[in-house]
């Protein structure tokens, strides 16, 4: 007899509840009284630069695709694992597309895809801290796709007051409400010479991450939205056959 945890792991539930969370970002997003600030600087760029390697925290990912405004393709990188089909599906009805791949599963395939569509003139979007953490703390894989195309990284943060910290997760989820005032705001466009060394790499690596953090913190801040620490970590998965 199959468990209830595994019905809700199945494709019809997968498809009814990101159907459900889709409306329910799009509810929450159209109410919220959102003050956009540079936010036009990703648009320009993604003109400018025939693409962009879009990134945005684990916790933070939610509200970030309604403000994809659809002028050209997009395609995220998704965890093969059922949260990243729940994704995939909340990513698709919003008009971007998706690529499976995690670092063990399809890693070398999905690489080479993000890479062809930097190549072909489109933008790719990877969340920096998932799926394995450590929570807001970014890993080298944008720097390396910066590295490899010229494509400037931006990072995009929001802020919504009175939402919710999901404590108990790994990645600190914010979980907003409808009718509420929220702040949403990019880095500045981060290059990588293709010529870097390793320790400029992680240089700049280090400073993508501290100014997305000191940018989420600060609109926290504004916002009445607790101090939320970096550095958590996701529970291990139980191996499962498939």
């Amino acid at each position: 007899m199959c468990s209830f945890k595994n019905i809700l792991k199945s494709k019809p539930a997968t498809h009814i509840i990101s159907f459900l969370f889709y409306w329910y970002v799009r509810f929450v997003a159209f109410t919220t009284r959102f003050e956009k600030r540079d936010i036009n600087v990703f648009y320009d760029n993604v003109k400018k630069h025939k693409g962009v390697i879009f990134i945005a925290w684990h916790g933070r990912m939610a509200i970030a695709p309604y403000f994809w405004n659809r002028t050209s393709k997009l395609s995220a990188l998704v965890s093969p694992h059922h949260d990243g089909q729940l994704i995939k599906g909340l990513l698709n009805r919003f008009g971007i597309g998706t690529i499976d791949g995690s670092t063990n599963q399809n890693a070398r395939r999905a690489a080479m895809s993000l890479l062809h569509e930097l190549k072909t003139d489109n933008s790719i979007a990877i969340i920096p801290d998932g799926p394995r953490g450590p929570s807001l703390t970014m890993s080298m894989s944008p720097i390396y796709y910066a590295k490899t195309t010229g494509k400037p990284i931006i990072g995009l943060v929001y802020s919504i007051a009175n939402s919710k910290i999901i404590e108990k997760s790994w990645d600190r989820m914010l979980i907003p409400l409808p009718f509420q005032k929220g702040i949403v705001t990019v880095t500045k466009p981060f290059f990588v010479s293709k010529n870097s060394t390793k320790e400029e790499l992680e240089a700049a690596r280090q400073k993508i991450e501290n100014e997305m953090n000191n940018l989420m913190w600060k609109l926290d801040k504004e916002l009445g939205i607790e101090h939320i620490k970096k550095g958590t970590m996701p529970r291990k998965r139980t191996a499962t056959k498939d």
